[in-house]
């Protein structure tokens, strides 16, 4: 009697603690799958659905086809790198410090393999250099006919004054860009791409405001 009163104790024992290692499995599992849910567009026609952090994640690694967003990021970001080198180009011949000078080779050295990067990647979607037409001074921080005219004909401390003034503004329309980019397209790539151009010009416009 004394044995199978032990025995029955046991087991619930036993049973008890099978139960709480499924129950702490159960937690485990919910916490490591929780996160943040994230919306993702219908197609045309279609609700919005809201999908865990995690099936948001497996989605956009089986499929990250560009999107309009995505193609239409590396047409004006060319451009508007190219208005960047344009700027830097001057500064060799038209400064007046020496730090700037350096941060204008700075700025070349990093943009100018970047636009070879998008055009590659436009190039492997097929996607022209130019598709539809931009009016490229209503980008996010372009500089007009105007200020470029006036920086051309700057030297010494006004060219560096102008200088500053027009290429912190024009980061802060490149990172803009990057950043709607991120929240809108697709592609993996090009989401490197614009993370690359926040880090770089963050700390580039960090580096100017210091220089003023």
């Amino acid at each position: 009697m004394h044995i199978r009163r032990a025995s029955l104790t046991t087991a619930a024992a036993l049973l008890v603690i099978a139960l709480a290692g499924c129950d702490s499995g159960t937690k485990d599992t919910s916490g490591a799958a929780s996160g943040p849910s994230v919306i993702a567009p219908g197609k045309p026609g279609e609700a919005n659905r809201t999908l865990s952090a995690q099936d948001a994640a497996e989605q956009r690694a089986e499929d990250d086809t560009p999107n309009a967003a995505d193609v239409s990021y590396a047409r004006m970001m060319i451009q508007h790198h190219a208005q960047a080198l344009e700027m830097t180009e001057l500064a060799p011949e038209r400064a007046e410090s020496a730090d700037l000078k350096r941060l204008a080779l700075r700025i070349s050295s990093a943009q100018g393999p970047e636009i070879e990067a998008m055009r590659g990647w436009l190039k492997t979607y097929g996607k022209a250099e130019t598709g539809e037409t931009h009016d490229h001074t209503a980008m996010p921080g372009m500089a007009t006919a105007a200020q470029l005219k006036k920086l051309r004909a700057a030297h010494g401390e006004a060219f560096d004054t102008l200088f500053l003034t027009l290429m912190i503004t024009h980061h802060q329309g490149a990172i803009t860009m990057a950043t709607d980019v991120k929240a809108q397209g697709n592609n993996l790539r090009i989401e490197e791409m614009a993370d690359d151009v926040v880090a770089q010009q963050t700390s580039e416009i960090t580096r100017m405001q210091g220089m003023r």
